[in-house]
């Protein structure tokens, strides 16, 4: 058996009715998921037909090539860190599953690829290319390389998302690649701000006519070049058209060339479950440097709370998108020139976010800090550590933000006010947190993408958006302050909101943890409850 080639038209048949058996039988597992499965599907058929009539539309328009070009592009990309992120979204995206079968790398790939073309993203990159095609194609010899240069496109992009699958495999498979799976959240939030961005830049600059010199750089980085050969052969240029096209099939076949070898590697040798697991340890270091953090259960507290932001997958992921979203919001409309240096303040506000909840980043790990709190004083204590860690980060970070804002914006005498008015929204948002925490506690499941514990939104929406408006409340007096300010023409003394800011933070939040810790003694059952729930 091992020593005969297997026929590689049957190989073939037999992934594609593998791919369809899988997606078949998930979809019998759940209505959930053939609901989602579903409706993902008719909306991306929608989308992709919309995206299809509209490139038709731009048939004959100057600049349709470099928006076309682009576009697939951007597609590519998408395909290039969806399985980085998403590697639980397709099954067949695991080669280590067939290991065990008998089969030579050629025949593999082969039957791989075609099998990969069975799906939703296949047929939205499918309309995609040929919506451009339509667009850019003028003439026979156009209409002829049109239909290669899809092919192409298609191709490439599927090969460059199982080459990428394949060489981090290993990865995507541990713990630590599903962590990263988890800082898709991240991903999508600077994407959907860079789109925002690039969206206005291009309706201020005049037109389509700002993408020009992108798409001439693109149209020569594979598989866009397969588009832009289209767009070469409708203007007489078949040098060029040639060149972008031999471009794209190498780049294809050395994406197949390396998938192969990341697959024959895969499939000969070890991994961590064939290797002995008694190999000689590394000695720990035991001396540590000068301790930064207070001593106590404060410091030990503010640690655990430091950990958690560093190695707890959805903790990490939280932290990671409020601090690129915080510096993305202001620094982005600044560079539209019509931002305000009040911007600043969506730092503080962003950050501030992450005390709200406290308890249930713990899940079921806080029984544990649970048995160490029998008093109100014990409560406190642990507020305020969790406090303290939150503002060892959110401090020196709205701090920056608002004074390269400021550079940004030149407007270095309002700097003292920005930034008391963040530490007064900082300092509000902790006091609410913090009452919120034991107030509306909730379960954030460790696995999947949810950050809701099932029949708990409620609670979820109540702890976020209502401490934010009370958070906004408690910021009234200095709010009130500065406009009073600016309104009487005492401009130049509103250096002092910086100091009264500063000193309205810390007695708001020392305030709200006086407030919240009753409550959290009085509420450990209850809140046990609420955050093990997931």
């Amino acid at each position: 058996m091992a020593g005969r080639r297997q026929p590689v038209t049957t190989t073939t048949v037999t992934l594609v009715r593998l791919k369809l058996a899988l997606l078949r039988n998930g979809l019998r597992g759940s209505t959930g998921r053939r609901a989602a499965y579903i409706a993902t599907l008719v909306v991306v058929t929608l989308f992709a037909a919309l995206q299809l009539i509209g490139l038709i539309a731009l048939r004959g328009s100057t600049h349709a090539a470099p928006l076309c070009v682009i576009l697939t592009a951007v597609l590519a990309l998408g395909w290039a860190v969806m399985p980085l992120f998403f590697p639980s979204g397709d099954e067949t995206l695991d080669p280590t599953r067939l290991v065990m079968l008998p089969l030579r790398p050629h025949p593999l790939v082969r039957g791989l690829l075609i099998a990969s073309l069975v799906g939703i993203g296949p047929l939205f990159t499918l309309c995609l290319a040929v919506g451009a095609v339509i667009a850019l194609a003028h003439g026979a010899a156009a209409s002829a390389v049109a239909v290669l240069a899809v092919a192409l496109t298609l191709l490439t992009c599927v090969a460059l998302a199982r080459a990428v699958a394949a060489a981090n495999i290993r990865l995507l498979t541990s713990r630590k690649g599903r962590d990263l799976a988890v800082l898709s959240g991240l991903v999508i939030a600077v994407g959907a701000q860079v789109v925002n961005f690039g969206a206005q830049r291009l309706g201020s600059s005049g037109g389509l006519g700002a993408l020009d010199p992108a798409g001439d750089v693109l149209a020569w980085i594979p598989p866009a070049s397969a588009i832009g050969a289209v767009d070469s052969v409708s203007h007489g240029s078949y040098g060029v058209a040639a060149a972008r096209l031999v471009l794209c099939a190498a780049a294809l076949a050395g994406l197949l060339y390396a998938w192969q070898r990341a697959l024959t590697r895969l499939m000969t040798s070890p991994d961590g479950s064939t290797l002995q697991a008694a190999e000689p340890t590394r000695r720990r270091r035991t001396s540590r440097g000068p301790r930064l953090l207070p001593g106590g259960r404060t410091g030990t507290v503010m640690e655990r709370a430091l950990r958690y932001v560093w190695r707890d997958p959805k903790t990490k992921a939280a932290w990671v998108t409020s601090l690129a979203i915080g510096l993305i919001v202001p620094v982005f409309n600044a560079l539209q020139g019509t931002g305000s240096i009040y911007f600043a303040c969506f730092a503080a506000g962003m950050l501030g976010i992450q005390m709200y909840n406290q308890f249930g980043q713990d899940t079921s790990a806080f029984w544990m800090v649970a048995m160490t709190i029998s008093s109100p004083r014990d409560a406190y204590v642990e507020l305020r550590g969790r406090a303290l860690a939150l503002l060892t980060i959110t401090l020196p970070y709205a701090t920056l933000v608002t004074v390269v804002t400021t550079a940004m914006l030149g407007d270095w005498r309002a700097l003292p006010e920005v930034l008391g008015l963040s530490f007064a929204l900082l300092g509000a948002m902790l006091a609410t947190g913090a009452w919120s925490s034991a107030r509306f506690p909730y379960s954030i499941p460790q696995e999947g993408y949810k950050n809701v514990a099932p029949g708990q939104a409620g609670l979820a929406w109540i702890s976020i958006f209502g401490g934010m408006v009370a958070a906004a409340l408690l910021c009234a007096p200095v709010i009130a302050l500065a406009i009073w300010l600016h309104v009487s023409g005492a401009e130049s003394a509103t250096w002092l909101l910086l100091p009264v800011g500063a000193a309205y933070a810390a007695g708001i939040t020392l305030a709200g943890l006086r407030l919240a810790a009753p409550r959290t003694a009085a509420r450990l059952p209850e809140i046990l409850a609420a955050v093990s729930k997931g």
